[in-house]
């Protein structure tokens, strides 16, 4: 899930859960398509905000909107999949995005965005800084009422998944440590072993991980996603050495040592970020969608692990985080939608059902040992998942 670094976006990242004042709330992409609004004169507008995405342009109807729910509308009249972001003033990070939308496809954005600066972005070809723009959002002075009862129960869920990633985030740093320890001493059995297990703690919580987009790249880059003259680190650039193709020139023992310790660097820095991190259940229900999305794109694809072949290991672990949003937002979404959540149960145990059918061991069958029937199977019951699942988070926002 390269990232926001000059500043840049992330490839394809699904997913990931901002880094914003406590009071932001930011719901998650809904597909669809929606009537025009009309822009005001000052350049605000009535109704749903026009974005209109193409391989040069990226326009947006308004540049300004007050606070409280904002709905984009993003339409790709471009003839490459692009994908809108909303931006903090920094250009770093991500607020709230909606990815995947395909040529002549409209597809929704809906947040609750706070009074401040922000900065709208298209990303045709899902490339690139992206075309960029600046956007205000006024205070409008209006404060939401909210259900006392329903409200209590999303915040325990909230609480539970915010403990949830303080434990990933504390089970990658132990792992990545003793997995670069291995590496920088030349123990590649052991590093191999090591690798898809404690990779699966970042894959578990990646809209978090990925919504710092300087780290991102660092740690998750692939050399497919690499930008000329970046320098190639973390997760993946080990995995070439460890897992080498035809060919390669194995890295040297002062190589995998600088590796091995910017990667616990990295991991660290990570670990002390995610402390600060505001999560909301908008934030719960948007990752558990762009968790799934980074099945869809990478894993089932088989693009993620393309030396080591360990996607099901990455798909697993997705859909745990997918999965654990989702529950620890149940019980309200089981008042304000009971029909959602009961198909939502039914659809994550079809597809842990059919992922338990490759388990080996403590591991799964590498990725390139599925037939293409099953691996068809597995999309079939991601694609299956992702309709519901885009819909959680407008359940259970208040």
């Amino acid at each position: 899930m390269p990232g926001l670094t000059s500043p840049k976006i992330r490839r394809t990242a699904g997913a990931r859960l901002a880094v914003v004042a406590a009071t932001a709330v930011l719901p998650l992409a809904l597909a669809s398509c929606t009537d025009n609004a009309s822009a005001t004169s000052s350049g605000t507008t009535d109704g749903p905000i026009q974005v209109t995405s193409t391989a040069s342009d990226c326009k947006v109807s308004a540049t300004e909107a007050p606070s409280g729910n904002l709905t984009f509308a993003v339409k790709n009249d471009g003839t490459e999949v692009t994908e809108f972001y909303v931006l903090a003033e920094d250009g770093l990070r991500i607020v709230a995005e909606v990815e995947n939308i395909g040529p002549g496809i409209t597809r929704n954005l809906v947040l609750t965005a706070p009074a401040g600066k922000y900065i709208t972005a298209c990303k045709p070809g899902m490339k690139g800084d992206g075309i960029r723009a600046d956007f205000t959002v006024k205070d409008s002075g209006q404060q939401a009422t909210v259900d006392a009862d329903l409200q209590k129960l999303v915040d325990t869920g909230v609480t539970q998944y915010t403990a949830y990633v303080k434990d990933q985030t504390e089970q990658l740093v132990a792992g990545t440590k003793e997995f670069a320890a291995a590496y920088a001493a030349g123990d590649a059995a052991k590093a191999r072993s090591l690798y898809a297990a404690t990779r699966m703690h970042w894959e578990r919580i990646e809209p978090v991980a990925e919504s710092f987009g300087d780290l991102d790249p660092k740690l998750d880059a692939r050399e497919a996603d690499l930008e000329p003259g970046q320098k190639w680190t973390g997760w993946h650039r080990a995995e070439k050495d460890l897992f080498p193709p035809a060919g390669y020139k194995a890295l040297t023992a002062a190589e995998r040592s600088a590796i091995a310790k910017q990667l616990v660097a990295d991991t660290e820095e990570l670990s002390t970020r995610t402390r600060t991190v505001e999560l909301s259940a908008d934030k719960l229900g948007n990752g558990a969608k762009e968790l799934l999305d980074e099945v869809a794109r990478g894993k089932v694809t088989g693009e993620e692990e393309i030396w080591s072949h360990t996607d099901l290991w990455d798909f697993q672990a997705n859909v745990d985080g997918a999965r654990i949003a989702f529950e620890n937002l149940k019980p309200a979404l089981q008042q304000k939608d009971a029909e959602l959540a009961t198909d939502l149960d039914a659809k994550f145990g079809a597809l842990q059902a059919e992922l338990k059918k490759h388990a080996k061991g403590d591991g799964f069958a590498y990725y390139n040992e599925l037939s293409k029937d099953e691996v068809q199977q597995l999309s079939a019951l991601v694609d299956s998942l992702g309709e519901p699942l885009s819909k959680l988070t407008a359940a259970v926002v208040l």
